[in-house]
């Protein structure tokens, strides 16, 4: 996979929003500068599974999300550009590459 294209400068609000509605699942968060969804999923180790999936997209496009893993099954997936404190494409790209992956969700 190719590495991410270095961005200097971050998204706007409508950008931003104008992107999302290609991506299920995935919300701005309200101060805009992240998108971030969120999973329950079938069992811990289904959620393990997922996490070691997504840091093999992240290590990949050398674009690392935040990961928050509560109550054994509920899985936070958070995206920004750190270096510009705000969103920018690559998030977006990230964000499809995460939804692409299968998912083993609770019933």
């Amino acid at each position: 996979m190719a590495r991410s294209p270095k961005i200097h400068k971050s998204l706007t609000v409508s950008q931003a929003k104008m992107s999302l509605k290609s991506l299920t699942g995935w919300h701005l968060a309200k101060n805009s500068k992240m998108i971030y969804r969120e999973f329950v999923i079938k069992d811990f180790m289904a959620a393990i599974e997922l996490i070691n999936r997504i840091a093999k997209i992240a290590e990949n496009q050398k674009h690392h999300p935040n990961i928050h893993l509560t109550d054994y099954r509920k899985l936070l997936v958070e995206l920004t550009t750190h270096d510009i404190g705000g969103l920018s494409v690559n998030d977006f790209i990230e964000a499809g590459k995460i939804n692409d992956l299968p998912v083993e969700l609770k019933c």
